[in-house]
């Protein structure tokens, strides 16, 4: 692993960006537990591209200037590692991932899995998403209170085990739903992530301790995929609009099918990367909606404007405001702070930069939101700022860019506006406190403190 002192200018001679002078093990507890003092703290002191040093990885490149960014992800995929960046997901998603993979395996990898999340069959989810939602939220009675992220979580999740796996309603459908959330849930605070970031201390000191119940529960959940996926196999023909019936009828080009420890790896990926994203991201809208009485206002006259029920869901998806306040949820606090790292195989130019091999390039997704030149006031929740201009792909990037950009982007949009739609067109909510919310580190993402409790006032 490349050391800092190796980098220095002293050492290579080159054009480097600033280097963060704090010592490592104090950015790598200050990032981990105060991410976004940390963020603006050394923006602020080092500028919009700068390295910063983290005891648990090489010294890394935050970039948040949108010249650099383009640069970036519109350079040769060929320069760059991405797996080396990523490797923090592996225990949750297994080596075989799209997201660990490089070079053309990733591209082939890509290009297989593209297709359910666009087009037509895309469009065959939208009223499985609506269903669900109303299924969901039928639980509710009035007068009564939730907490939005695990309500928004139980809706994502099920949307996304029938979507990618076709599974209905039965005995290995709830063990794999609570698996997965519990797995998830074991690195739901600062302290428990840190298991994440330190391979040291992922150590199984029995079933009581924190890596030791994750283990257990992750191969009991293993179990479960695994019996999926030989059941399917067992099936003469793969017929249905599911995920895992277009895997397991994929063929590489020596006509090979995909292993059962390659299926298992990419359905991890869809399902880690598919639901706990989208429930997040719903959370905040829900939160910002029913703390802006204008935002709130401005979107139900939009959906009174047209017959909720029996549109089109392709209409529904295109109303602008909808749209609007989707993007600016996604803007002001991202589900996930940076995008997948770049590791540099040979050394690059960037914005007269000289860097060197080993270092690794980190493209911040918050600190590029929250740009005042980009965004004026960047810390207020203004969706009409969708509606006055558009975004380059440099300077709005909630879903990553270039070669990474995440292959869901189109469906979490999608289910993002329908399950809005549906939950705003049959419920009155409200906030049921109305102190501000932080985000918090969940896992690699990061969530709304507490959730965001809701009241529900009223059913239509």
């Amino acid at each position: 692993m490349i050391e800092l002192q190796e980098i220095s200018p002293e050492k290579i001679g080159n054009k480097l960006p600033n280097i963060a002078r704090e010592h490592k093990w104090l950015q790598t507890v200050w990032g981990i537990t105060r991410p976004l003092d940390y963020l603006e703290k050394m923006q602020e002191r080092y500028g919009d591209i700068f390295i910063a040093d983290f005891a648990s990885s090489p010294p890394q490149v935050i970039i948040s200037n949108p010249k650099a960014i383009q640069e970036l992800f519109t350079a040769d995929y060929k320069l760059f590692q991405s797996s080396p960046g990523n490797q923090i997901i592996e225990p949750l998603v297994g080596p075989n991932s799209l997201l660990l993979k490089d070079g053309e395996p990733h591209l082939q990898q890509r290009k297989l899995l593209m297709p359910p999340f666009h087009g037509e069959r895309m469009q065959a989810y939208g009223q499985l998403m609506r269903d669900i939602t109303q299924q969901v939220m039928s639980k509710l009675t009035v007068g009564s209170s939730f907490v939005a992220r695990p309500i928004m979580q139980e809706i994502s999740l099920t949307v996304i085990l029938r979507a990618v796996f076709g599974l209905k309603e039965g005995e290995r459908y709830q063990r794999i739903r609570q698996l997965l959330t519990a797995m998830l849930d074991s690195f739901q605070s600062p302290l428990s992530v840190v298991f994440l970031f330190f391979k040291s201390l992922q150590r199984d000191l029995g079933p009581l301790s924190p890596w030791g119940n994750f283990l257990r529960q992750r191969g009991r959940l293993d179990q479960l995929l695994y019996q999926e996926i030989q059941e399917r196999r067992t099936q003469e023909q793969f017929s249905g609009d599911d995920i895992l019936t277009l895997l397991l009828s994929a063929r590489d080009e020596q006509g090979q099918p995909m292993t059962d420890v390659e299926l298992r790896d990419e359905l991890m990926t869809l399902l880690f990367a598919g639901h706990e994203t989208t429930a997040t991201a719903l959370a905040w809208a829900l939160y910002w909606i029913h703390s802006l009485s204008d935002v709130r206002e401005k979107l139900l006259q939009e959906l009174h404007s047209i017959d909720i029920a029996n549109a089109q869901l392709t209409e529904i998806a295109r109303l602008p405001y909808l749209n609007a306040v989707c993007c600016e949820t996604l803007r002001i606090y991202p589900v996930a702070f940076f995008t997948f790292a770049r590791t540099l195989k040979t050394p690059m130019q960037l914005m007269g930069y000289e860097l060197p091999e080993g270092l690794r390039l980190s493209p911040c997704i918050y600190l590029t939101h929250h740009r005042p030149d980009i965004y004026p006031e960047p810390k207020q929740f203004k969706p009409e700022r969708f509606l006055e201009r558009q975004f380059s792909p440099y300077e709005y990037l909630p879903f990553g860019g270039g070669n990474r950009r995440c292959i869901g982007m189109a469906f979490a949009m999608f289910e993002m506006k329908l399950v809005l739609a549906t939950i705003l067109s049959h419920y009155s909510l409200a906030l049921a406190e109305t102190r501000p919310l932080q985000p918090v580190r969940r896992g690699v993402t990061f969530a709304p403190a507490g959730g965001v409790r809701l009241v529900v006032k009223e059913r239509h």
